[in-house]
């Protein structure tokens, strides 16, 4: 089933993503490559626990698929440790074209595919590791999402995906905003992650809730991860804006929510091995 087939729901994921890929905020300068370079220079800085979970140099010599590429620039670091095979995979024609168009630009190559992370179109246990990067927690199916992970990986092989959790940080400011503020104390966290964070129908687990959605794996490991959102730092908060955002952003307690809350993060990373 092709990313065209899908009900109205993938559909409205598609649209949100095809607009603007996620960090293409970042993707500043006075050429294309120039641009993709500032945002993968920027993604990392903000983001640089992500070279320690995906441990990109494992790809040497391996099967890799990158479920959701984005912007490319996880794609583009995959290739560079010089696979057996990489396919990367994405929603949206957007995302692939960035993407093709950095590694061309690093004269890397891969094959790229538009398809949904649901009904991933590669052959069952075709792959030594599957990557990907806040990405299921945006299709409608999940679960389904993840027993394709499981499906195409080889015995033995890896996933490491990030998903969201649920009761985070960025969860709380939500509810302040969207709950509290317009007198609706218990709207669900569930209900703001879907229509007040990223693409429609966004989700987010608990830790417990991870490990049931990885069960069928051999090995699992999840580890809350502070996020650059929890921390306003970047562009995050941006989207909501507003005075009391612009105060937050400069009174934010960084550190003391480092000290404090890591385990409070928006992501959760995941480590399994099939």
């Amino acid at each position: 089933m092709s990313s065209d087939d899908g009900g109205d729901e993938l559909k409205d994921v598609r649209q949100f993503w095809e607009r603007a890929s996620c960090g293409e905020v970042y993707a500043l300068g006075a050429d294309e490559e120039s641009r993709l370079d500032a945002q993968a220079a920027t993604r990392y800085a903000l983001e640089p626990y992500i070279r320690e979970f995906a441990r990109f140099s494992e790809a040497a010599g391996r099967d890799v698929l990158e479920i959701g590429v984005g912007m490319g620039a996880d794609h583009r670091e995959w290739a560079r440790a010089r696979p057996r095979s990489l396919v990367g995979l994405d929603l949206t024609p957007r995302a692939l074209h960035h993407t093709r168009r950095r590694l061309a630009f690093d004269r890397e190559r891969a094959s790229l595919v538009l398809a949904d992370a649901e009904h991933l179109p590669l052959p069952d246990a075709a792959f030594d590791l599957v990557y990907s990067w806040g990405v299921l927690h945006h299709s409608p199916d999940t679960a389904a999402a993840v027993a394709e992970v499981h499906r195409v990986l080889r015995p033995g092989g890896c996933a490491r995906v990030m998903i969201y959790q649920r009761s985070s940080i960025v969860g709380w400011l939500l509810w302040l905003k969207y709950g509290l503020a317009r007198g609706a104390p218990f709207r669900r966290l569930d209900h703001l992650y879907a229509h007040h964070l990223e693409s429609p129908g966004t989700k987010a687990y608990s830790v417990g809730e991870a490990y049931t959605l990885f069960q069928a794996f051999r090995q699992v490991h999840v580890k809350p991860q502070l996020s650059f959102s929890d921390l306003l730092q970047g562009e995050a908060g941006a989207r909501h804006g507003g005075r009391a955002m612009s105060v937050a952003r400069a009174l934010w307690p960084r550190p003391l929510l480092k000290a404090v809350a890591a385990r409070r993060g928006l992501y959760l990373l995941i480590d399994a091995v099939r």
